[in-house]
């Protein structure tokens, strides 16, 4: 027989399971706070406010909050401690992969909970529309004739950006000054004012000014020409290796923190796979130069994972090479 006190505990715990179960089941019942650990304007933030009225029409209201800071982890470690009941999500990147990959942070792949990719984005080398470098081997042959003095810009340190910055003065064969900032509105914004004498940038983060003359692209840290960009030449082609250590990718994710509900994340995901497939936003993603390659739940957590291993094995030798 129960007793009283087990009677009354049985209950308790059953009334915070209906509520639990009712919360799950009429989820979202109020606004989702979307955290972009990055500067207002840069791709991630373009990316998020993109999505913001799509996910609205799915019944998902999502206020979008700027909060920058050590390449993306500021951010992602408040949606780590969050409450894990879907109302607080995040744009996770390659850049705070890099971040944990490398143990500069103690922030764990497994503190979230993955729920939908929303782009692959390779990179740029930029350099001011002012430049009087037209060609990347300009731009290299004057790296070589100052060597230790040519300022790269990147959005962070110890990321793909700062990655490829080192890449491309190992192309040259010389050191470099590295120039990390809080996000790419913010490089993009001293590139084309000329405080700085190159940039290591998403096409998306630098489309506007790429279209007014106010920087110039002179190569793409990928195997194949940007489509959006035909007369742009990847480093491969004129003969750069840029990939010496294995091939690593630049993406943004949306995550949850981690012990979330099956039910609330199923909701998410359909959400999150519905607008990014929406037309709406595949023309979006075409005029601002992202490229979507959809992956969901576990298959993003394994993609998540591979992306980090491969991100630790080049960064031990380029950053210690």
């Amino acid at each position: 027989m129960l007793t009283r006190r087990s009677l009354v505990g049985s209950l308790v715990l059953g009334a915070l399971g209906a509520r639990t179960a009712l919360a799950q089941s009429t989820f979202p019942a109020r606004e989702v706070t979307f955290i972009v650990p990055w500067n207002a304007g840069g791709s991630n933030d373009i990316l998020a406010r993109g999505l913001q009225p799509l996910l609205k029409e799915r019944g998902i209201t999502m206020i979008v909050e700027n909060q920058p800071g050590a390449t993306g982890t500021i951010g992602m470690r408040r949606v780590a401690t969050a409450n894990p009941d879907g109302y607080t999500l995040g744009m996770g990147t390659s850049s705070t992969l890099a971040y944990m990959a490398e143990g500069k942070t103690p922030l764990k792949s497994n503190q979230f909970s993955h729920i939908a990719r929303v782009s692959i984005d390779p990179l740029m080398l930029l350099v001011p529309g002012s430049s009087p470098h037209q060609t990347l081997d300009d731009f290299l042959a004057h790296m070589k004739k100052n060597p230790g003095s040519v300022s790269i810009g990147t959005p962070g340190n110890y990321n793909l950006n700062h990655i490829f910055a080192s890449m491309t003065a190992r192309a040259a064969g010389v050191a470099y000054i590295n120039a990390p900032y809080t996000g790419g509105a913010k490089v993009i914004t001293d590139l084309a004012g000329g405080q700085i004498q190159a940039a290591v940038l998403k096409p998306a983060e630098s489309l506007g000014q790429l279209q007014q003359g106010l920087v110039r692209a002179l190569g793409v840290f990928a195997d194949e020409r940007l489509r959006q960009f035909p007369d742009v030449p990847t480093f491969k082609e004129r003969g750069y290796d840029v990939f010496p250590f294995g091939p690593v990718v630049q993406m943004a994710y949306v995550v949850a923190p981690a012990k979330l509900p099956p039910e609330v994340r199923t909701k998410l995901i359909d959400g999150f796979s519905a607008a990014i497939g929406d037309q709406r936003f595949k023309d979006f993603a075409e005029r601002n130069a992202f490229l979507i390659a959809p992956l969901t739940g576990d298959a993003l957590t394994a993609e998540v994972d591979r992306v980090e291993q491969s991100i630790k094995v080049v960064a031990e030798k380029v950053f210690k090479s």
